[in-house]
């Protein structure tokens, strides 16, 4: 009977491979090709199986392996079912014959004749340049035999037996506790049996195969540690991702520099001596893993020193300390309230601290928002006031100051351009990644995201809670790799409109709050024009709150648009002023200071 294709094979092949997988289509893709591990530049997904037909192909042209299901898993000793049990080959169980030839050629890499004779390690009768080394389980029997033809003109390097069970070289030598050295090769295994009372394996297929892997992992969980012991390629240790995700007990992986400089543990032992491998082993760690950090190295931080862009507003000061560096921000409020007014604040203050600053407004003009800010900056002093036939009125900034306010913040402030039309290439840039290329061209610091809805306009998908959840993450992520503050305004749900509103009522998904530093409500009380209130409902940071009756009192400018605290007043001087001569207006006594 022949083999018939079944797709549950894939997903157990695929099972044995330490990378990962993504199912598209009718296509199964790994993250890297088993055959070339995706080359010198680790070329990601250019390997897949069809799980209808089970033909498998790698796109890179340096590899174009290629062909059925069947040879695959043939390369990588995978069992199949041809129409009956499969069974492993099975082997003579006799005493080997160590050859001379065997112990003279390993001797002349490093290793002890004594080692060579225990692992017996042997030549071919008729061909002394072929090693054949045997693979005995922990039973002592005899389960696989791989051939290194150490004069390859011709033909493979290294081969093994077909239908043999993979299993680790040098299990039945090894004791059945403590560590567990692993390494990539045979004579890299025979080079640290060499050095001391090691247990000791290596794979049977190089960093490439883990079929290995189902016939040895109950006998892997007697040893307490397993060390790391891989070739050193390309400022990596083979072996390690792989079996990180593998193993379940403590790993520790041989540093980089105790390499000094070689490939592998053989060429360690033949440059430089025993020793060596000693140290290498005594001086492995555990590996550090991604997005982990050993807490004694964390930098300790005086929280008053940490850099921060001050609101503005004393009392709001007083509570969260103003807006760290790394932070996101949410503010909230009913629609009409003055959100984004007192965003355009926080905007105002941050111009004057000296930050840089970039603005993303939805449902604004760029006009208007300029226009709301720019009064904003101004101030009562420098406004002009007029009526119209309905005797309305009506402020705008006297000229010379209006120069005056282009030119403080030229450079320094930046607005979404809402009109341009991307071109065919830029169309899969989002919001997000225009946002990150203006930080690093132009040095911002403070990014304000109005709102969170029009922000998202760009993304496609069919759960918009999940989206919402996943790009403030990214938002909160983008704060604190890139050390800016962004302030991101969102509705709350339309039921809260007639109420109360708290983090709950923020609307979109229920995890937005969750990933925000700071929660900021703002609203005015019914039946008034220009008097609000600032609610903090979480603060991550101190912990200090500000809730109904220790809200933060507001004042609304209707000529200047400026909100501020009745504490600060109204006629605050920005920096445009002062041009030739500012003064210090940063200067504080301990008493005085805000925060």
């Amino acid at each position: 009977m022949g083999y018939e294709f079944k797709m549950q094979d894939v997903f157990d092949f695929a099972s044995t491979m330490p990378y990962e997988k993504k199912e598209k289509g009718d296509e199964l893709f790994f993250r890297y090709c088993p055959y070339c591990q995706g080359g010198k530049n680790h070329d990601q997904n250019t390997f897949s199986i069809n799980l209808k037909t089970g033909a498998f192909n790698c796109f890179r042209a340096g590899c174009s392996a290629k062909g059925h299901f069947v040879e695959l898993a043939r390369d990588f000793h995978f069992p199949l079912d041809f129409g009956k049990i499969q069974q492993y080959r099975t082997f003579p169980q006799r005493k080997i014959e160590v050859r001379p030839k065997a112990i003279e050629y390993l001797t002349g890499r490093g290793i002890d004749p004594d080692v060579v004779t225990r692992y017996q390690i042997t030549t071919w009768k008729d061909n002394p340049n072929i090693l054949v080394f045997p693979f005995y389980d922990s039973n002592g029997i005899l389960r696989m035999v791989k051939y290194r033809n150490t004069k390859p003109e011709k033909g493979p390097k290294e081969w093994g037996e077909k239908n043999a069970m993979p299993i680790l070289f040098g299990m039945d030598q090894c004791k059945t506790s403590g560590d567990l050295i692993i390494t990539e090769g045979q004579i890299d295994a025979l080079s640290v049996a060499c050095c001391g009372d090691y247990s000791v394996v290596s794979v049977p297929n190089g960093a490439k195969g883990f079929s290995w892997f189902k016939n040895c992992s109950d006998w892997l969980q007697q040893f307490e540690t397993i060390v790391v012991f891989g070739d050193c390629e390309n400022g990596k240790i083979t072996l390690q991702e792989e079996l990180q995700k593998l193993l379940t007990q403590r790993m520790k992986v041989i540093q980089k520099s105790d390499y000094l400089g070689e490939k592998d543990a053989n060429d360690i032992l033949r440059k430089y001596g025993k020793n060596a491998i000693v140290y290498a082993i005594e001086h492995a760690q555990v590996p550090k893993m991604q997005r982990i950090k050993d807490l004694s190295e964390v930098e300790s931080i005086d929280l008053e020193g940490m850099e921060h862009i001050r609101t503005g507003n004393t009392q709001l000061d007083r509570v969260i300390g103003g807006f760290y560096l790394g932070q996101l921000v949410l503010l909230s409020g009913k629609r009409g309230n003055g959100k984004s007014t007192l965003a355009s604040q926080f905007a105002a203050e941050a111009l004057e601290q000296g930050y840089g600053i970039f603005v993303y407004s939805g449902e604004l003009p760029d006009y208007h928002f300029k226009r709301w800010l720019d009064l904003q900056l101004a101030g009562p002093k420098y406004l002009l006031k007029s009526e119209n036939e309905l005797l309305q009125k009506s402020y705008r900034i006297k000229p010379e100051a209006q120069e005056k306010i282009n030119k403080w913040y030229r450079g320094r402030a930046y607005i979404y351009d809402n009109s341009y039309i991307p071109s065919a290439e830029e169309e899969t840039k989002n919001l997000l990644d225009t946002i990150k290329q203006a930080v690093r061209l132009y040095d911002l610091k403070f990014i304000l995201i109005d709102n969170l809805m029009t922000a998202m306009d760009d993304i496609v998908s069919d759960d918009i809670y999940r989206a919402q959840s996943k790009f403030v993450g990214d938002l909160k992520r983008f704060a604190m790799q890139h050390q800016v503050v962004v302030l991101l305004v969102a509705h709350p749900r339309k039921n809260s409109e007639a109420g109360k509103v708290g983090n709950d009522d923020v609307s979109g998904s229920g995890d937005i709050t969750n990933k925000v530093d700071t929660v900021l409500f703002f609203n005015r009380p019914a039946d008034t024009e220009n008097i609000g209130v600032i609610e903090i409902t979480k603060n991550r940071l101190t912990g200090r709150l500000a809730v109904t009756q220790n809200a933060i009192q507001t004042v609304y400018s209707m000529s200047s648009k400026r909100i501020y605290s009745p504490v600060d007043g109204a006629n605050k001087s920005y920096g445009w002023e002062y041009e030739e001569n500012p003064p210090d207006r940063f200067s504080w006594t301990q008493e005085e200071c805000p925060f």
